[in-house]
């Protein structure tokens, strides 16, 4: 259930169902449900080990339906979402999907997400929050038409090193000449759908974005052709393992978006989350800019963004970090063991000049239950380049059939 206050009184809505709901629902074992948005989304479908090797092994199949959707058109939504977003989206061209993030007006980072060209004039803008007000409110001026498309388009990634060879046997043969984030639109059962060479695994995949009505047909047909090369249902669990093994951030997990901060210092600006290349300061005006650039010439930026490598097995998630084991100096926001680097591993927040300056003698402290005891171990940590698992398969065009 979702609660939602009105005055003094708590409304009580049922989770949302997505069009795939039910033939998750159909795989699963134990009920692992989560609330993602409104959503009721799964957090394993089966068994989550064997999730994630689905993920590096054969294929996977994921409902990304919560994803909140915008659809914005009009002969000014080039100009209008280069304003908006930190990079130059005149440089995009049509049919290309930019990773991309936007601020407030104070440079403090908003969300993160996807933005889909399909020409100058049409864009699909997704995300993990939603924004529909503030982005009205950002069109003031501009010949654009923003629509929340969330409920009436549904979204399936399909990832895994067989991934392209399911899509070809399922009849999307045309997949083949994508690379690494481009889109096709075609036509299936009637109906136009979306395919882009992206996803949040760090693997060789896609995403299919398509009317609701569509979906179960999609579904039947994608099942059916992946049923021979080890295609298998997963929860969130097995996809966030192998985000954090990619190095990818998410919102109000590794950083607390401004919308959502309840302190100032919560907030954090592109460069403090690793973002900072996405700012071209070769644009126009667009928001957040002159916050940035005065942050970088009066060296404002509090935080930094790393990665890190944790010697042992311990869970480290939510741990605290300390330079030479005595001064507090970040925390970690989000920590795994990875069964493909065959290494602990963990994204962190660290406060400046830590992590920029000072890089080594390093130490997180970790309280491991052992026998019903909790014991304090610290345990080293030593700062690496993203990504933790780097697969040639993720960009090789065509792709390779597995």
């Amino acid at each position: 259930m979702s609660l939602k206050k009105e005055g003094e009184k708590k409304i009580i809505f049922p989770l949302i169902k997505s069009p795939f709901h039910e033939k998750f629902s159909s795989q699963m074992r134990g009920g692992l449900w989560y609330d993602w948005g409104g959503y009721k989304a799964a957090s394993v479908v089966q068994d989550e080990e064997m999730e994630y090797f689905a993920i590096r092994s054969t294929s996977s199949l994921f409902d990304a339906s919560p994803l909140i959707k915008y659809r914005i058109e009009g002969p000014d939504a080039e100009t209008f979402l280069n304003k908006l977003t930190l990079r130059d989206v005149s440089s995009l061209s049509s049919n290309k999907v930019q990773y991309t993030a936007w601020c407030d007006d104070e440079g403090f980072v908003l969300d993160d997400g996807t933005l889909f060209k399909f020409d100058k004039n049409r864009f699909r803008l997704c995300c993990q929050e939603r924004h529909l007000p503030w982005l009205l409110d950002s069109a003031l001026g501009f010949n654009v038409n923003i629509k929340d498309e969330t409920e009436f388009f549904a979204a399936l990634s399909i990832q895994g090193p067989t991934s392209a060879a399911v899509l070809k046997s399922a009849g999307f043969n045309d997949i083949s000449k994508l690379k690494p984030f481009d889109l096709i639109n075609i036509p299936f059962n009637g109906h136009e759908i979306t395919i882009s060479r992206t996803g949040f695994t760090g693997d060789l995949g896609y995403e299919i974005f398509l009317p609701n009505i569509a979906a179960t047909k999609l579904w039947d047909v994608i099942w059916k052709a992946g049923e021979k090369l080890g295609i298998r249902a997963i929860g969130f669990n097995a996809l966030n393992l192998a985000r954090i093994e990619t190095g990818f951030i998410i919102a109000n997990t590794d950083f607390i978006t401004s919308e959502h901060a309840l302190r100032e210092d919560r907030k954090r600006m592109p460069d403090e989350i690793s973002l900072g290349w996405m700012v071209d300061l070769n644009k126009d005006h667009f928001n957040g800019k002159r916050a940035i650039i005065n942050a970088r010439q009066k060296n404002l930026n509090r935080f930094f963004s790393v990665a890190l490598e944790i010697e042992g097995k311990e869970n480290a998630e939510g741990s605290i970090i300390y330079h030479n084991k005595l001064k507090e100096v970040g925390i970690i926001t989000s920590a795994a063991w990875s069964p493909t680097a065959k290494k602990s591993i963990a994204l962190a927040t660290l406060q400046r000049p830590f992590g920029s300056k000072y890089k080594n003698n390093l130490w997180v402290e970790i309280y491991a239950l052992r026998e019903l005891q909790y014991h304090k171990l610290m345990k080293k940590v030593t700062i690496v380049k993203r990504p933790f698992v780097n697969l040639a398969r993720r960009t090789i065009t065509p792709p390779l059939d597995y």
